[in-house]
């Protein structure tokens, strides 16, 4: 008896032939991309072998604490693990931090004083930090705290603009908050090349402004982080690339001690600091997803290439293109219109292990400012290193695509896309003669 093929088990999904053959026609040209996103994978995972090994990981490591959590090697050894891996003097790496939004907030609200302001070099953060910096009203907020925010919106070819910059900084400027990735916004994901730029010239005016990266979706794209070319801090989620798709909560912050050290005492108490924090089992997802990370990474990376390079030929606005260089995971794919949105994330979720069946739908969400529709079939409840989804029900009416643990399955999801947006008649021939 022989197994079906390929064919016969993407019709199985609903993948017709005229979708198979758009994914190959946008294949063609992808080869030696691939093959650079495959080489930055065997480096970063010897940087994820080298930290692990320079930490002295055990066995005993991953057995993990309950209570206070006093003298958990485990989570000590991983936290030198971060550290080296970041260029960093220390790490706080622990399943008490949420999620992204906490881990910055964390590092910015421990770290800042009143009377002190916080910029943001590269126009509005991410619309979740809008609450927390006190640019839309929170009881909690920064500004209740008597801490200030400004922004340099950035110049009209998406880059910073360093003028702004300059004339920004004030005698109150403690903090600058770099957003790496785009969020929701139209600007070009920085580079860690760029970043450095950004903090050499504002420790060039004012040198103890505390430069710190929302690092989210970054990690392991290139082989360097931010904290190696001049952060005093990163913070991320270990549900997106770090975590390598297999822990189940949790956030890191990098970079230098005293910052990290702040940030400690504020995620528990002063004169606790990172003495307590029990790990309760996570230990063994946390490192075991780390390890992974580099290739995981790589996969989402390929998916969102796949994306851009379909999507573009199908005459859709990317960003960024097939053929640009990439910095982090996301995809945006601009569509126009509510139906398009809806019926991709719709394709998103069907290609999903858990919860294929589920139908996404627009709904209100804590931190942002419009209805968002959301797809994500996922092992660990709202990881976005897996095969997922998003956007705001707002013109343009564009989709943030990422993730995907395995190359073979982010494919799968673009391609159920492409097929769910033809099926309810919202690609046009023009479209698709595009491609084919």
């Amino acid at each position: 008896m022989t197994g079906k093929t390929y064919e016969e088990y993407m019709a199985g999904f609903g993948i017709d032939k005229e979708t198979l053959t758009i994914g190959e026609e946008a294949l063609t040209s992808l080869k030696k991309r691939f093959e650079a996103i495959d080489r930055t994978a065997e480096i970063n995972q010897m940087r994820v072998l080298s930290a692990f090994q320079n930490a002295h990981v055990s066995e005993a490591c991953l057995y993990g604490t309950t209570g206070y959590g006093y003298n958990d090697i485990g989570r000590e050894a991983l936290e030198r693990a971060y550290a080296d891996l970041f260029g960093a003097e220390s790490a706080l790496v622990r399943p008490q931090i949420t999620c992204g939004t906490h881990a910055i907030t964390l590092a910015i609200m421990s770290n800042l004083r009143p009377g002190d302001e916080i910029f943001s070099p590269v126009g509005k953060p991410y619309d979740t930090l809008d609450e927390v910096l006190g640019i839309r009203e929170q009881r909690g907020s920064l500004a209740e705290y008597g801490v200030t925010y400004r922004q340099a919106d950035l110049g009209p070819d998406g880059k910073p603009d360093f003028d702004a910059i300059r004339r920004s900084i004030n005698e109150h400027t403690r903090m600058a908050e770099i957003q790496r990735s785009r969020g929701y916004a139209s600007r070009p994901t920085l580079s860690v090349e760029e970043i450095g730029e950004i903090v050499s010239f504002i420790k060039g005016i004012k040198s103890d402004v505390i430069c710190m990266v929302d690092n989210c979706y970054g990690e392991f794209v290139e082989t360097i982080e931010p904290t190696h070319v001049g952060a005093d801090i990163v913070a991320g989620s270990l549900i997106k690339n770090p975590g390598g798709g297999l822990a189940p909560i949790g956030g890191y912050i990098a970079g230098k001690e005293e910052y990290i050290e702040n940030a400690a005492r504020r995620l528990t108490s002063p004169g606790l600091g990172r003495e307590v924090g029990a790990t309760l089992g996570v230990l063994p997802s946390f490192y075991q997803g780390l390890f992974l990370a580099p290739s995981v990474t790589a996969a989402a990376l390929k998916g969102a290439i796949f994306a851009a390079e379909i999507y573009g030929k199908l005459g859709f606005q990317c960003d960024p293109k097939g053929s640009d260089e990439r910095y982090d995971i996301i995809q945006s794919v601009t569509l126009d219109t509510p139906e398009r949105l809806v019926a991709f994330c719709e394709g998103i979720q069907s290609a999903a292990p858990v919860d294929s069946f589920v139908r996404p739908e627009p709904a209100p969400m804590p931190g942002y400012d419009s209805d968002v529709i959301m797809a994500a079939g996922a092992f660990v409840s709202g990881s976005s290193i897996e095969l997922s989804a998003d956007g705001p029900m707002r013109e343009p009416y564009a989709v943030y695509f990422q993730g995907g643990l395995t190359w073979p399955h982010a494919k799968l999801g673009i391609l159920k896309t492409v097929q769910s947006l033809k099926d309810k008649g919202l690609l046009t021939s023009q479209n698709t003669s595009n491609v084919l």
